[in-house]
């Protein structure tokens, strides 16, 4: 059993709240969280509502789109919930169509808990519905978006606290000047210079 609906939140950063004496605690990815407004403002968050024998458990989306991309993963035989939010945590929704529509599994096994086989299966069942949808992918890195060490740059940024905006800006400014062969901590050390 599940169900759809949306919530207000008033609590900021909070993963919890009540409303007229219920308590509610989400399970959110990290872009989500990365679009929570100024603490003291209210946010609009979609939810999911999973039920199974033994756990009943609330998720929340910041758009359609990255609640579109949860079911398409759990979906996949495998792929549970905290599963499907640890893998929108790995990258923007946009990130991640690319790199389904690409083929990219390298940078799928990036994401914690998922190898080979299962990036493997994500790709080849979520492909098809991507473009088939005839869905748009906006080039939100550019030519920076391909790369390992750059992407794994990005997550260390994520990792200390900066929003992905800002990760990205800086992490552009990186690659413009040490270009294509930086590693890892290059991009990391000049990103932090930058911001």
């Amino acid at each position: 059993m599940s169900g759809f609906g949306s919530l207000i939140l008033r609590q900021p950063y909070s993963f919890s709240n009540y409303i007229n004496g219920v308590g509610y605690q989400l399970t959110i990815p990290l872009s989500t969280y990365e679009s929570l407004p100024a603490p003291h403002q209210m946010a609009k968050l979609l939810t999911y509502f999973h039920v199974r024998e033994d756990i009943q458990a609330l998720y929340g989306f910041a758009t359609e789109d990255e609640r579109n991309l949860f079911l398409m993963l759990i979906g996949i035989s495998g792929i549970g919930p905290k599963m499907a939010v640890t893998i929108l945590s790995g990258a923007s929704p946009e990130q991640f169509k690319r790199r389904i529509i690409s083929g990219d599994v390298k940078a799928l096994t990036l994401i914690p808990g998922i190898g080979l086989k299962t990036a493997k299966r994500i790709i080849i069942e979520l492909r098809e519905k991507l473009v088939g949808k005839d869905e748009t992918v906006p080039e939100e890195m550019d030519e920076f978006s391909a790369g390992l060490d750059r992407d794994e740059a990005l997550k260390a940024l994520l990792s200390l606290g900066y929003r992905r905006n800002e990760a990205l800006n800086a992490l552009k400014k990186a690659h413009q000047q040490i270009g294509e062969n930086g590693t890892v901590e290059q991009y990391v050390k000049i990103a932090l210079n930058k911001m």
